[in-house]
């Protein structure tokens, strides 16, 4: 089939079997050694140094042409001289002329006189672009080819390049995957940076609630503290085991500090640190108050006649049960410090297009080991706290240190499972919300009557009050 911009043919040569056309060299004004210009008005021919300045016809002489070692055999090719790289004219009639003398061309000649100008440069634009079969459109970027299993290798379906790879390329074959550090947009034609999550400050509303419900608890835990001491020789402060109290008071405070550790970004001196403090801080906690129902109850075994309970009364059982309970923590905080420390780590895979930094615990038995000690502790503290529950008014606060413990172990026995099955981030505030809540379930439980008789019953405060029936 003729294109519709292919140059017209005027004449034919029955006799031969290359059609006497004219074809359209891309030569411009560097015609090849040999051609001259034909006057279309006198009809003849002129060489190349009588050259008129205005486009002519190339015609082929019949002299020899020595440089390429052709001969015309005396026919004239008449065609129009195109300028090199320069769009396609149409010839007009005139121009398309063939001038035929006795003897016809021969076709070996003049394809080898083409093949010399594609040679020496020059292209024909009959020839210029190549007719390609497909089946189907080009795969865009994004996309690679996916033999669809037809008869026709040249037929292919395109796929979506899969999740964490791109191509940038028409009729990909294979797609490339991204850097760790790097995800591809949403068309996968490039590979943009991942985002770094965290619980951010900027970003996140649980890190601003956490930031100032932790510094609330730490006013009030303050606010309590400064109270006991400013009520340090009244019967109440002295009924709750003074040295104990301030000891638990200080723990709780160190232990809603410890929150600020597990926001933000997370670097190795942090992940080092938040575990360590809050397991160390929080089983003082729990170890003062197991001292408090450790005295409740010697004291109420020491009343009955004859009990041996009676030797017991006199030491500082209290701040023995305090020093070592919270000694075997440190003791395992310390092991886990040295052996496998923990320290930040990049995560790249567990959600898409983020990178989360997170705390790398470095083992994980030390850990669990941790916080099941606490759980330990608070467990013979909830049993020994239920079993002096009914003891006499004057010694009720086992009451409140059952109800604490009960506090603290449904909060952390919910947070287990919650725990687990949380990545990243939202396992931090899981902790987070463990640690506020317990914290404050143990401060509010033990120290909130206290705090009531001190500032708003005063009248109560008196040593009658303590001995008698009517108490806390």
């Amino acid at each position: 089939m003729e294109a519709e911009d292919s140059p017209k043919v005027t004449g034919l040569d029955t006799e031969t079997d290359f059609p006497s056309t004219v074809y359209e060299l891309d030569i411009g004004t560097d015609a090849p050694p040999g051609a001259s210009r034909l006057d279309t008005e006198t009809g003849t021919s002129t060489g190349a140094t009588a050259l008129d300045e205005t486009p002519g016809n190339v015609v082929f002489d019949e002299s020899p042409i020595a440089q390429n070692g052709i001969t015309s055999a005396g026919s004239h090719f008449q065609t129009p001289t195109p300028t090199k790289h320069q769009p396609y004219k149409q010839p007009t009639p005139e121009e398309t002329t063939i001038q035929h003398n006795d003897t016809k061309p021969n076709s070996e000649e003049t394809m080898d006189l083409i093949q010399t100008w594609l040679q020496a440069g020059y292209s024909m634009h009959c020839c210029d672009q190549i007719p390609k079969s497909r089946c189907n459109d080009r795969c865009l970027p994004g996309y690679r080819k996916a033999f669809n299993g037809g008869f026709h290798v040249c037929c292919y379906d395109c796929v979506q390049c899969s999740e964490g790879e791109f191509c940038n390329t028409t009729d990909c074959e294979i797609c490339y995957r991204c850097p760790d550090e790097e995800w591809p947009d949403e068309r996968r034609v490039r590979c943009v940076p991942k985002i770094y999550d965290f619980l951010s400050y900027e970003k996140d509303i649980v890190v601003q609630i956490s930031a100032v419900t932790a510094s609330l608890f730490s006013a009030i835990t303050l606010f309590i503290l400064g109270n006991f001491i400013y009520y340090w020789n009244t019967p109440i402060v002295k009924a709750n085991n003074r040295a104990v109290s301030f000891i638990l008071l200080i723990s709780i405070l160190l232990s809603f500090l410890c929150v600020f550790l597990f926001l933000g970004r997370p670097v190795d001196i942090t992940c080092r640190l938040r575990q360590m403090s809050f397991g160390i801080f929080f089983s003082t906690a729990v170890s003062s108050v197991l001292a408090k129902t450790v005295t409740v109850f010697i004291a109420f075994k020491a009343t009955k006649p004859g009990s041996t309970w009676r030797k017991w009364v006199t030491l500082k059982v209290s701040n023995y049960v305090v020093i070592v309970c919270s000694s075997v923590q440190a003791l395992i905080c310390g092991i886990w410090l040295t052996v496998s420390s923990p320290y930040q780590e990049y995560d790249h895979h567990s959600y898409k297009g983020m990178i989360i930094v997170q705390c790398n615990e470095g083992s994980v038995i030390w850990l669990y080991s941790m916080l099941g000690y606490m759980g330990i502790l608070a467990s013979v503290n909830f049993v020994l706290a239920f079993m002096v529950r009914t003891l006499p008014d004057s010694f009720n606060e086992a009451k409140f240190i059952t109800f604490s413990m009960l506090v603290l172990c449904s909060v952390w026995i919910a947070m287990i499972p919650a725990y687990l099955s949380t990545k990243g981030k939202y396992m931090v505030a899981v902790e987070i919300f463990a640690i506020l809540t317990s914290c404050a379930g143990v401060l509010g439980c033990i120290f909130f009557p206290k705090l009531y008789i001190l500032l708003i019953k005063p009248e109560f405060n008196s040593r009658k009050t303590i001995l008698g029936k009517n108490t806390i």
